[in-house]
């Protein structure tokens, strides 16, 4: 399986290292300046474990040639059309595999490539790239989630997470693939609309007299969106979730939070306001979304 992998950031220079590893034939997808670094010094993922550099095959978006069994999307959400630009010359064959947060991205690919070559993905991980070009691990969590959006799927699927099988993260297969994004789109709405509002981290935030209830409600806003669509967050996944959302000393921020410390766009509009968007529709009252989001399309507006 001939792997493109679009871009070398914090899921897709980590796991596609990863991948590189283990042997899988893997082609990272670059520009200029990403590409001359990571030719001439390599590409560093730095764990809480460990370190390691590989020398990976890269290329530029005008040597693309349409020969990748499949090709890994994994930018932010405002810069999905400039990464489908960029793979118009490799995108006429293969499957698509799109790791972005939320779960709207699903119908602009479905209606370029097709649905029968979109497939489902979910990525966990908190990373970032350092001052140096190193992608940055920031905690122990690193799981990948894939599965197939209709029956001709399953093949490649299956191959892909045998693949990710032998690689150092956890990996999981999902028939269900899209009740997976909504499970990661509701964690990740109250994470960073929790960890923005406050600006603090989740162990921060559950140490005041009513973060906890903040966060639970917050979360219950956000299963109930899912719901009227007809996605219905199960009680296991909720439990798994608010053990997370809800640890005591817990460090854990969202990216929105750390882009929004830096001064750097951020995903608000997809991670926050698609999902009132679709409250709005479907009648769900949703008070803290609506603050959160508030919150941080002023603090864009500053920042622009």
């Amino acid at each position: 399986m001939k792997i493109l992998v679009v871009g070398a950031g914090g899921i897709g220079g980590f796991y596609g290292a990863q991948l590189h590893q283990v042997g899988a034939d893997i082609t990272f997808l670059l520009r200029g300046k990403r590409k001359q670094l990571i030719d001439e010094k390599g590409l560093t993922i730095e764990t809480p474990k460990n370190h390691f550099t590989i020398f990976p095959k890269t290329v530029l978006a005008d040597q693309l040639e349409p020969i990748y069994d499949l090709i890994i999307l994994a930018p932010k959400a405002f810069d999905l059309a400039d990464s489908l630009n960029s793979i118009s010359k490799a995108s006429s064959h293969g499957m698509i595999l799109p790791f972005l947060n939320g779960f709207t991205h699903l119908a602009v690919l479905d209606q370029q490539f097709g649905q029968n070559r979109v497939l489902g993905g979910v990525a966990h991980i908190a990373a970032t790239i350092t001052e140096s070009g190193s992608v940055k691990q920031l905690n122990e969590m690193k799981t990948l989630t894939v599965g197939p959006r209709n029956p001709n799927q399953v093949a490649v699927c299956q191959d892909f997470f045998q693949l990710c099988n032998k690689a150092d993260f956890d990996s999981f297969y999902r028939d269900d693939i899209e009740l997976a994004l909504w499970e990661k789109w509701v964690f990740l709405a109250t994470l960073a609309g929790a960890t923005t509002i406050c600006r603090g981290s989740i162990g921060d935030i559950v140490a005041t007299t009513y973060g906890k209830d903040l966060i639970q409600q917050m979360f219950h806003e956000c299963c109930e969106i899912a719901s009227s669509l007809g996605y219905i967050i199960s009680d296991q996944a909720r439990i798994k979730s608010l053990e997370i959302l809800t640890k005591a000393g817990s460090p854990f921020t969202a990216s929105m939070l750390r882009d929004l410390l830096a001064g750097n766009k951020n995903e608000h509009e997809h991670i926050l306001g698609e999902l009132i968007n679709f409250a709005v529709k479907n009648s769900i009252e949703c008070p803290l979304l609506k603050i959160a989001y508030t919150h941080m399309a002023v603090e864009s507006r500053h920042q622009s």
